[in-house]
């Protein structure tokens, strides 16, 4: 039923675009066919109860009433900067909770020796990978240029005062330092809440377990209550889209959603790129089996893609895994780290929004600056797995240290469950080909059986 209405509504809006392109005279009529298909659609994300399913039917509704309605959809744009304000003061919380429980609750990774340091290694070695790749394909593509969406509302820069053309790296380096925690957050000041948080996760981390447990409690209770507070926001993601993009379509024209395709391309190849150029090589050069790797991570891609989420994917992943080989030991403890450590896809996809955003811009960042960007994004994104559109927040925690404009990390928003299908599968697949990796380099690859409950869940 839902299909159905998503089908009917496309299609009678399709038809009231053309019918307004060939007969401009039948302008009520036309109008009146694209309001119903509204109806439809907004009948059908009712019955989806999805908040993908609202975000598309914003953007469907944004980009008609930039059209039929510009002056309405200029002032619209107030909306669209609440939305912005209320996730920007998600970021600096949520991301102190999220590294210190992230670092603090692996430190009993000093305690498996060579294969921890070879996990995290080998996770650092292919982010980076990913972020270059990311990079290096938007710069390619040039997706955001020609956007020309105005800077006025930009984050603030780095330094207060400080254009970023100007900023030598020791002043860059310095302010990543912070000399107050309170002001850094007050002032969303992502790279210094970032250090501290990462120092701080450390130290705890060094505690007896009876001094460690009350902090771990607090931020680990802090990191639930963030992740709570961003369900609340998203609820009103569908209205910020849907403004965003009508301003966006009232004072640009149609011409985003060219640039919207674009970008969803450059993902997608991008993505392949870093399969072959990253993930294969890694595959081959620790002499895993090809087919047998395939044959073994179908099923948890075919979930990750389907549910754009990793942790649907999480516990058949593990199975398959034993069930190819490695040993329960390594499984348990690769692929959950993992999730904290080795998001590949989505560090790619942080890599080329950031740059997709300067360029709607017409910023021109230097590659030293792209550079920074993506060192910023390797320590941002550790430990964020589980938030709820974390994208955006990670993002948006980017603009604020770059002064980069927010209007189009909320169009990007417009496109992100597609987008996230493709991520999610290559987060799920680099974190299988981990374990499998780790268990090559410790001598264990199928040295050992899988257990009895392994092999029966993988022929159910």
């Amino acid at each position: 039923m839902v299909a159905t209405l998503v089908a009917a509504g496309l299609t009678v809006y399709a038809t009231g675009a053309i019918a307004q392109r060939e007969w401009p005279a039948c302008h009520q009529v036309t109008v009146a066919l694209r309001v119903f298909a509204l109806v439809l659609l907004a009948r059908a994300a009712y019955r989806r109860r999805s908040l993908t399913a609202w975000i598309f039917f914003a953007m469907i509704a944004g980009i008609e009433l930039g059209v039929d309605a510009p002056h309405a959809a200029l002032a619209s744009r107030v909306f669209s900067d609440i939305f912005l304000r209320l996730i920007r003061v998600i970021v600096a919380p949520l991301i102190l909770g999220t590294l210190v429980t992230g670092i603090a609750g692996h430190a009993e990774a000093r305690t498996v020796g060579r294969m921890g340091l070879k996990s995290l290694v080998y996770f650092e070695v292919l982010t980076t990978l990913a972020l270059l790749i990311g990079l290096a394909a938007i710069d390619l593509s040039k997706a955001g240029v020609g956007l020309n969406l105005s800077a006025a509302h930009s984050a603030p820069t780095l330094i207060p005062g400080v254009p970023q053309e100007s900023l030598s790296w020791q002043h860059f380096l310095l302010h990543v330092f912070p000399e107050n925690i309170a002001s850094a957050v007050a002032e969303n000041q992502i790279l210094q809440v970032v250090v501290f948080a990462i120092l701080f996760g450390l130290a705890l981390g060094r505690l007896s377990e009876a001094k460690r447990a009350p902090l771990m409690r607090l931020a680990e209770s802090l990191t639930e209550t963030m992740f709570a507070f961003t369900n609340i926001v998203m609820m009103a993601a569908p209205i910020g889209v849907g403004a965003a993009l009508a301003f966006t379509v009232a004072n640009s024209g149609l011409g985003v959603m060219l640039n919207l395709v674009k970008l969803l391309l450059t993902l997608y190849v991008a993505l392949t790129a870093f399969a072959l150029l990253g993930m294969l090589p890694a595959l081959l050069l620790a002499r895993i089996p090809l087919r047998g790797f395939l044959a073994a991570i179908a099923e948890p891609a075919t979930i990750a893609f389907a549910t754009s989420t990793s942790e649907a994917a999480l516990p058949r992943a593990m199975e398959e895994m034993e069930a190819f080989g490695v040993p329960r030991r390594i499984v348990a403890f690769v692929i959950p780290t993992g999730y904290s450590f080795n998001l590949a896809g989505s560090a790619l996809y942080l890599s080329l929004a950031s740059i997709f955003t300067a360029q709607a811009a017409g910023i021109h960042m230097t590659l030293g600056r792209q550079l920074a960007m993506l060192f910023t994004l390797m320590l941002t994104s550790k430990g964020v797995a589980g938030v709820p559109r974390a994208s955006l927040v990670l993002l948006l925690a980017t603009a604020s240290t770059f002064g980069l404009p927010l209007e189009p990390i909320l169009i990007i928003l417009g496109i992100d469950a597609l987008m996230d299908m493709g991520r999610t599968v290559i987060n799920v697949v680099g974190n299988c080909l981990a374990c499998a990796v780790v268990a090559r380099w410790e001598g264990e690859f199928r040295t050992e059986a899988p257990s009895p409950q392994a092999v029966e869940a993988m022929r159910s």
